[in-house]
């Protein structure tokens, strides 16, 4: 915070790049990197690299692991003979590497036994590694897909869950009980490796994961036709994305240009392949080995996009239209626990409910955030229900409960199996999309992500939600208003008058539900300087929703306009 940057300044031992940077900043720039400390958002830590409290650096990474350190040893004192465990990962960027070692040296030097993959991995590796290593917690660094100049930090529980706010609320107060950022001051990492504190985990450790998520295959299908183009985006994902398929017998060819970790991510504008742009280059590819299906990984390895032939051009499916081939794929061949549970979340289409209804799963939704459908699979345990599949609208899907985040790999193998299985009958997967359209209505969804940034950003955040929340709503774009659920004060109100509590822990989010079914949310992104508004429609026929959704732009965009909040 600004009252720290005179210790910074005069700090003799600060890392020499950062003290450069800090000799170089404006008053402005100064005020965005001290104005606040790092909080903990949906994602863990997530904020550009640089000098500052309110910067990822060696010594905000450093005073976040003492924090999370002095938590497990104080949660687990007295539980386990010998040593806690803990794992640590980090994707291809910048710093990655760097902040996964200074992680390591301030576990080991409060005692933990330390295992870091020798090279970078994807999340939910890390993730299954921390089951498998019989480990209490789990550090993957990443930043996701977000621009080169951010890094991330994220915890895992002894589930390999990511921490839930419930569960984080108690490591933040260790993290901020800590007086002086510069008082730590560990061995090197090299003299922990020599004296038996940390582990490194090499290749053949990818086995156990590559046996574990096979599993995830429901039935043999011919593989001989179909065609698939594979990119990890410069990510982790470039490790074994291909080699895994491969070895299931599917005919994949990678973009070489994207098999690199290059940490700039120089051949795409944003590595997420939620953006259709990303799948540029797999396009051209695509085009030249006439794929039948693109499939894209982000940096760390959680999320998948696909885009599918239609003879003319590649489609690229949302997230709710992958999530529903699978989990419609799902009910019809994957044997089925006594009590199956699809789990979603509240910002993910409603197909997915319509679906398991209809084959008699019960659904389950959470809040946003995939770590929340981690959670879930312990919990649900005590109600004698087993997770069948868990998915999100932003590219996180997950079948085996080996891994206890969203697992690209898993969707990856699955979506392949699915497409062969189809294109055997002569159907591409955006054929059967318009099936499961026909028998469930047609849904559509849009996101509108309005981008503010700084202090200033936050404000005007803060002013758009507070508008929504007590303006009197009764329709959007002519949709009649049925309810107003407000996740901050726990409530759902009717528009007839009637107040019932919602049963989700607190959270900023406020969604309108329409009489005739879709619905709006507004929800400040967790991870980056943003408000999402999400947009459901389901209508008669596409072109309908589509129709509708873009009415519903328009008077949101208006809405704001009018009120001068954008």
């Amino acid at each position: 915070m600004l009252k720290d940057l005179p210790l910074w300044k005069t700090y003799p031992l600060l890392d020499k790049k950062l003290r450069d940077e800090l000799n170089v900043m404006s008053d402005a720039e100064i005020r965005e990197a001290f104005s606040t400390d790092l909080s903990f958002g949906t994602g863990g830590l997530r904020e550009i690299m640089g000098v500052g409290t309110n910067r990822l650096n060696i010594y905000t990474i450093r005073k976040a692991t003492l924090g999370f350190a002095n938590f497990l040893i104080n949660k687990f004192e007295g539980q386990f003979k010998g040593n806690l465990r803990a794992v640590v990962s980090y994707d291809t960027r910048n710093n990655s590497r760097l902040f996964a070692e200074e992680s390591a040296r301030v576990l080991a030097s409060r005692g933990f036994d330390v295992f870091i993959f020798a090279s970078f991995r994807p999340t939910p590796e890390l993730s299954f590694a921390v089951r498998d290593l019989h480990a209490m917690a789990g550090i993957m660094i990443t930043a996701s897909h977000n621009p080169p100049k951010y890094n991330g930090y994220k915890i895992y529980d002894e589930f390999g869950c990511q921490y839930v706010p419930s569960k984080v609320d108690p490591v933040i107060h260790e993290i901020e009980s800590i007086e002086s950022i510069f008082d730590l001051s560990p061995e090197s990492f090299a003299t922990y490796v020599e004296q038996g504190k940390i582990f490194f985990i090499s290749e053949p450790f990818d086995l156990k994961y590559f046996s574990a998520i096979e599993k995830v295959s429901c039935q043999d299908v011919d593989k001989s036709k179909l065609k698939v183009i594979y990119t990890p985006l410069h990510g982790t994902g470039l490790v074994f994305g291909e080699k895994i398929l491969k070895q299931r017998g599917f005919a994949v060819v990678s973009v070489p240009e994207q098999m690199v970790p290059d940490p700039d991510f120089r051949t795409v504008k944003s590595p997420n392949p939620e953006d259709p742009a990303a799948f540029s280059y797999a396009m051209s590819l695509g085009k030249k080995e006439r794929a039948h299906i693109l499939l894209a990984t982000d940096p760390d390895a959680d999320r998948m996009g696909v885009a599918v032939y239609n003879g003319h051009e590649y489609v690229c499916l949302t997230g709710n239209q992958t999530g529903a081939i699978i989990l419609d794929y799902l009910t019809q061949f994957k044997k089925r626990p006594e009590n199956p549970c699809v789990v979603t979340t509240i910002v993910t289409s409603d197909l997915g409910i319509k679906i398991s209804k209809a084959n008699g799963i019960k659904t389950m939704q959470t809040l946003t955030g995939f770590k929340f459908i981690g959670e879930q699979i312990e919990l649900m345990k005590t109600a004698n229900q087993e997770f069948f599949f868990g998915y999100e609208e932003s590219f996180g899907y997950l079948i085996s409960p080996a891994v206890r985040d969203k697992d690209s790999f898993q969707a990856l193998l699955i979506i392949c199996e699915i497409a062969a299985f189809y294109l055997a009958q002569g159907k591409t997967l955006l054929d059967h999309l318009n099936e499961i359209y026909q028998a469930h209505g047609f849904f559509g969804e849009s996101l509108i992500n309005i981008k503010l940034e700084g202090e200033d950003g936050l404000r005007k955040i803060d002013a758009i939600m507070d508008y929504f929340k007590k303006a009197a709503i009764l329709n959007i774009a002519g949709l009649p208003v049925k309810a107003i659920e407000d996740y901050e004060d726990g409530t759902r109100k009717t528009t007839s008058g009637k107040k019932s509590k919602l049963a989700l822990p607190r959270s900023p989010v406020l969604k309108f539900l329409f009489k005739d079914g879709g619905w709006v949310v507004f929800r400040p992104s967790g991870t980056e300087p943003k408000l999402k508004i999400y947009i459901s429609i389901v209508g008669r026929s596409s072109d309908e929703t589509n129709a509708t959704i873009k009415n519903v732009e328009s008077h949101i965009q208006q809405m704001m306009l009018e009120r001068h909040l954008i």
